[in-house]
């Protein structure tokens, strides 16, 4: 399964080259690398936040001092649907009203969509018929 879209070409390129590098495609590295591929600070910061020798996330990279507000909540969504991640004790930052509070909303549901193809499937089949019986 392949995203519908990318926010920019360098996002685009950035998915399939940490896809290619990892040489793993499921739907956790799908979806982690194409949410840390949307912000250009995520990109350039991988490695602080994907431990490429352990295969896991590396949460202390929320507290880099490159991170802005949107890298964080970009960081935020990749760590939860990598493995349901959140900060204890606050817990409240990786919820929807925070993290989908900025202008990376659309990609954020292609993410989604990569993680949870199976479940997505369905939804997008209404949303088809919908359409078509408004025409």
């Amino acid at each position: 399964m392949n995203p519908g879209r990318f926010y920019a070409a360098e996002h685009e390129c950035f998915y399939y080259q940490m896809l290619n590098e990892r040489e793993c495609s499921d739907s956790y590295h799908r979806a982690l690398f194409y949410t840390l591929g949307i912000s250009q600070e995520t990109r350039k910061h991988i490695r602080d936040l994907f431990d490429f020798s352990q295969g896991g996330i590396k949460p202390e990279g929320l507290a880099a001092s490159w991170q802005t507000s949107s890298s964080i909540r970009v960081s935020r969504l990749a760590f939860n649907l990598w493995n349901g991640w959140t900060e204890e004790g606050a817990e409240r930052y990786s919820a929807p009203n925070e993290l989908f509070a900025c202008g990376y909303t659309p990609y954020f549901f292609e993410a989604i969509h990569l993680r949870y193809p199976e479940f997505c499937r369905s939804h997008d089949q209404i949303l088809k018929r919908r359409t078509e019986q408004i025409r």
